[in-house]
């Protein structure tokens, strides 16, 4: 994950153009990591992206 992709996705999630696992998916991360890190920066997750997430992933 670079910091550049991770911010241009986080950017994109918050203009909700992406969803959590696009989001994700374009980071390079998980989509549990990806919400951490939207949470981390006080960025609420969307209710239709809370439903659980595979653990497993990355």
């Amino acid at each position: 994950m670079s910091h550049r992709s991770l911010t241009t996705a986080l950017t994109l999630y918050r203009g909700e153009t992406l969803t959590l696992k696009e989001a994700a998916t374009y980071s390079g991360v998980s989509p549990t990591k990806f919400a951490t890190a939207l949470r981390s920066r006080g960025i609420q997750v969307r209710d239709e992206d809370s439903a659980p997430i595979d653990q497993t992933a990355n």
